[in-house]
C-alpha cells in the first residue's frame, strides 16, 4: 500500500523545492501510484500557491502574496527570491541591472558578507544602507547602465573571487542559450562564468524564451535561473528539462 496522500503531497512539494521541477511518470514511478493520481497531488499544490502545473509535470513557485502584484513589485520578488540563495559570510558579486540591484535591496538585513559589483547603482545601495563589505571594481562609466567596464574592470574580476555570482540577463531560452542585448554584460558574464563559481541568472518573465543578440552560453551554464511566475509555462518547462534548477518568485 502507498503512503497517505497528505504524506506523498508534502514530499512533493519538498521535491519542487529542491528541484525547481518534477515530472508526473517520475513521480509516479517513486512514489508506486498512478498519474492521475500525480496530477491529482500536482493540482492541489497548484491550489495551495506551491506549484504551477506545466505539460508532463509542474514547476515550483513561492507562495504568492493575498493580492496581485503591482508590476514593479516583480523586481523586487525576484531580489528577494534571490537574495534567499545567499548564505552568511558568502563574497557575491552582483552585476548591473534593476534585478540585481533589488538583490542589494533584500540583502540589507543580511548577516555579513562581501559584495563585489561593477554597478554604481548597487554600490551605493550597499554603501548606504548596509554594513556589508563592499568591493567596487574600477573601469569605464557606461552612464546609460551606471556600470563600468573596460580593461580595468576585466582585470579587477581576474583578480577576484566570489561564491556566488548573481547577473540580469536579457535572454534566456532552452535552444539559444544565455544572452543579452549588452556586449559588455555578455563579456563579463562569459569571463565570470569559466571561473567554476555558482552562478545565478535573473531574467524578467517577459524575457524568458526570448533570444538577445549577444551569445554568452548554453543554459547549463547557469545553476539557477530566477524569474517571476507571470513567465509562461512553455519556456518554463523546456528550462526544467535541461536540468537548470528554476525558481519562480
Amino acid at each position: 500500500m502507498g503512503i497517505p496522500t497528505p504524506q506523498r503531497r508534502a514530499e512533493i512539494a519538498q521535491l519542487l523545492a529542491r528541484s525547481g521541477a518534477v515530472q508526473v511518470a517520475d513521480l509516479a514511478a517513486r512514489f508506486g501510484t498512478s498519474e492521475p493520481a500525480i496530477r491529482r497531488d500536482l493540482e492541489w499544490l497548484e491550489s495551495q500557491g506551491l506549484a504551477r502545473r506545466v505539460r508532463g509535470g509542474a514547476v515550483a513557485v513561492h507562495p504568492p502574496a493575498d493580492t496581485p502584484s503591482p508590476p514593479d513589485a516583480v523586481p523586487a520578488r525576484i531580489g528577494k527570491a534571490a537574495a534567499g540563495l545567499v548564505q552568511a559570510g558568502e563574497t557575491v558579486f552582483l552585476g548591473p541591472g534593476p534585478l540585481t540591484l533589488a538583490v542589494a535591496h533584500a540583502l540589507a538585513g543580511h548577516p555579513p558578507l562581501t559584495i563585489i559589483t561593477n554597478s554604481l547603482a548597487v554600490a551605493r545601495q550597499v554603501a548606504d544602507h548596509t554594513r556589508h563589505t563592499l568591493i567596487l571594481t574600477g573601469g569605464q562609466l557606461e552612464r546609460g547602465e551606471g556600470e563600468l567596464t573596460g580593461h580595468l574592470a576585466r582585470m579587477a574580476m581576474g583578480a577576484l573571487r566570489a561564491d556566488r555570482v548573481i547577473l540580469e540577463l536579457g535572454g534566456v531560452d532552452a535552444a539559444e542559450g544565455l544572452t543579452d542585448d549588452r556586449l559588455s554584460q555578455a563579456e563579463l558574464a562569459r569571463m565570470l562564468f569559466q571561473r567554476g563559481m555558482q552562478v545565478v541568472v535573473l531574467v524578467p518573465p517577459e524575457r524568458l524564451g526570448r533570444v538577445a543578440a549577444a551569445y554568452i552560453g548554453p543554459v547549463t551554464d547557469a545553476d539557477v535561473i530566477v524569474t517571476a511566475r507571470e513567465a509562461d509555462s512553455a519556456p518554463l518547462w523546456d528550462l526544467a528539462e535541461c536540468g537548470v534548477r528554476i525558481i519562480l518568485a
